[in-house]
């Protein structure tokens, strides 16, 4: 077993605790990968603060980039030495969700407590999310990580693991978004930003962002927002399709967690417009809307989780757009922090000012 440090959770709400801990060798199928970046998600914030319940203690963490360190017995296409992105779709190709095309979806269950990692003293310690990237080093599924040129820095690549393709895909695979169609999304956060940069990419006519920062709303025009409004006003949705010239969006991207936020969205809706459900709120939380209107009117609302991607078939594609200057990552990193910082970087982060906080090792 290698030793290795990470930030343990070992009660909902406390901080982290940056300790050692024991982390085994791949198996058949497993790889290894030395992190050289994780970003900090808001789901990692909502599981260490108890939102979802789980179990305890656990390494949280999973949007990741590092580097091949050894590969278990029947891995193929990947090689010690290689960069590569780890996501937390854990996929296990042969389910009905797998074989069906969205493997987001997989119907094969995975038991963090019974995974690679284990505290100081050999006791069981939970891989959150199948990736517990809160630390040095870990090891996934080979179908968790996607290889990538050296020319991209990691914590950029990081970035692509959930912010980007949950984001990026909410528009592109959800909403399945056409050139000339009108967005609204809310939310300019990490995630509201890429659905921005999204519909952007896709061709979208206007891009309305709703947040309740003037600063935020301004930060998502530098992202490819055409219009801003606050969402603090008063019949927000009033101001959206007046931007759009009088009519609804076609669709509508919720990208936080915000009861109110879910409650408002088919407001922005236009005839036969969809909202995408992005954001996860806490569990129990409820939200209301009429569901006459959404009938009578042909709209739909869906849930996308992490954009709906194919991880192989999509990052090569967002690294390549990136390449080219037309998907932006680099603007969204707000800080880098030790490992040694990171209830300082989730405390910045909870602030609601972060785009992205990434803890970088070996600084």
């Amino acid at each position: 077993m290698k030793i290795i440090k990470a930030a343990v959770c070992h009660a909902f709400g406390e901080p982290l605790r940056v300790e050692d801990i024991q982390l085994r060798a791949p198996i058949a199928g497993e790889v290894e990968v030395t992190l050289d970046a994780v970003a900090i998600c808001h789901s990692d914030i909502t599981y260490a603060g108890g939102g979802w319940g789980g179990s305890l203690p656990a390494v949280y963490g999973h949007e990741a980039a590092g580097t091949i360190a050894a590969l278990g017995d029947g891995v193929t296409g990947l090689a010690v030495g290689d960069s590569v992105i780890v996501t937390l779709i854990r996929a296990c190709g042969t389910c009905g969700s797998c074989a069906g095309g969205t493997p987001t979806l997989c119907e094969t269950p995975y038991d963090g407590d019974h995974g690679p990692i284990k505290t100081a003293d050999g006791g069981k310690l939970h891989q959150a999310m199948a990736t517990g990237a809160f630390a040095e080093a870990v090891v996934v599924k080979h179908t968790q990580v996607v290889k990538i040129g050296d020319h991209i820095s990691k914590d950029a690549a990081s970035l692509v693991a959930c912010g980007v393709i949950t984001g990026v895909g909410a528009v592109v695979n959800a909403a399945a978004l056409r050139p000339g169609q009108d967005v609204v999304v809310i939310g300019a956060g990490g995630v509201g930003l890429n659905a921005i940069q999204g519909a952007r990419i896709a061709g979208a006519r206007r891009i309305v962002a709703v947040d309740m920062s003037e600063e935020k709303l301004a930060i998502a025009r530098e992202f490819g927002a055409t219009h801003g409004v606050l969402g603090s006003r008063e019949k927000p949705w009033e101001a959206a399709q007046e931007a759009l010239g009088g009519r609804g969006a076609h669709a509508v991207i919720v990208t936080v967690g915000a009861i109110p936020a879910y409650d408002q969205a088919p407001k922005y809706l236009g005839k036969g417009g969809k909202v995408i459900m992005v954001g996860m709120p806490h569990s129990d939380a409820m939200s209301t809307y009429e569901p006459v209107m959404l009938a009578a009117l042909g709209q739909g609302m869906v849930g996308s989780k992490m954009g709906d991607v194919v991880i192989q078939r999509d990052i090569p594609w967002m690294v390549d757009l990136y390449d080219q200057g037309r998907l932006k990552l680099d603007e969204l990193i707000s800080g880098r922090w030790r490992l040694d910082q990171i209830n300082e970087a989730i405390a910045d982060t909870k602030t609601g000012s972060a785009r992205r906080n990434v803890i970088v090792f070996n600084s």
